[in-house]
């Protein structure tokens, strides 16, 4: 369960103060309050039992604590000159695919490793070790990310050749993992072209965290009423400098400029 983010904790409970006058509830604007905002500063969501005030000294705290793991990890990776890449994602944007298809083309030219994030199951990681790349599976339970404190259990495990390239895949979700440095050189942010343009201004925190966007499946924009031009405004008013590559992990397509980032990145 995911302290920070508050998921499964509200129980259904009404927001505070809605209805009642109180002023603690959420803000409500546009036509006949045609919008309800929980996210402003201290009218967020009310969770049973915790003052608003209270939740969020319980976030800085788990948040700080996540921060120093994170510091661990980046100085171990850094000792052992691994390049660590978190790849995020809502679910069924094909990252797997995406890493089985970058083990095929790179493996040859750099030792690669992946530690799996999801709640349950180790298929991707078999999958990872079927492509020919050891890999750590991380199962969550009810947690929606990966910490790094599981991320430091995982290193033990997982093989770090110098000059090598961990590829961490988070648990499917565009809310939470956004918050969370797992000791990553960097973040990359996969978004299929069958979830639509909108998603960067949807779920803005995880887009600006983004030091790279991989807009994958472009081989089934013929098939869809996807607006590329749309979706690279939407990134950009979220995230003016971050870079952005198209891609078809199944066939190839725009691949070469994402390893060539990913080689300007490990320089």
């Amino acid at each position: 369960m995911c302290t920070v983010c508050g998921c499964g904790q509200t129980g259904g409970d009404e927001p505070h103060g809605h209805g009642h006058g109180h002023g603690h509830g959420p803000h409500e604007h546009g036509p006949a309050g045609g919008a309800i905002d929980f996210g402003a500063g201290l009218a967020g969501v009310h969770i049973a039992g915790l003052t608003q005030a209270r939740t969020i000294a319980i976030e800085q705290d788990i948040l700080s604590k996540n921060d120093a793991y994170a510091r661990a990890n980046r100085a171990r990776l850094a000792d052992a000159g691994v390049l660590a890449l978190n790849v995020l994602s809502s679910p069924g944007s094909g990252k797997t695919s995406l890493l089985v298809r970058m083990i095929a083309d790179l493996g040859g030219q750099r030792a690669i490793a992946v530690i799996e994030g999801d709640q349950q199951t180790s298929r991707d990681a078999e999958r990872i070790r079927a492509a020919g790349a050891p890999a750590v599976q991380i199962n969550t339970g009810k947690g929606c990310h990966l910490d790094a404190h599981m991320v430091g259990h995982a290193l033990d495990a997982v093989p770090l050749p110098p000059g090598g390239l961990l590829l961490i895949e988070n648990v499917g979700n565009l809310v939470c993992p956004a918050a969370f440095d797992l000791g990553e050189a960097r973040k990359v942010v996969v978004l299929s072209v069958t979830e639509g343009e909108d998603k960067p201004l949807k779920y803005p925190d995880m887009f600006a965290a983004a030091d790279l966007v991989v807009i994958n499946k472009i081989d089934l924009l013929p098939h869809l009423d996807f607006d590329m031009g749309a979706c690279l405004d939407a990134t950009r008013r979220v995230n003016p400098a971050v870079a952005v590559v198209t891609v078809s992990a199944r066939t190839g397509r725009g691949l070469p400029a994402l390893y060539a980032w990913i080689e300007a990145v490990a320089r």
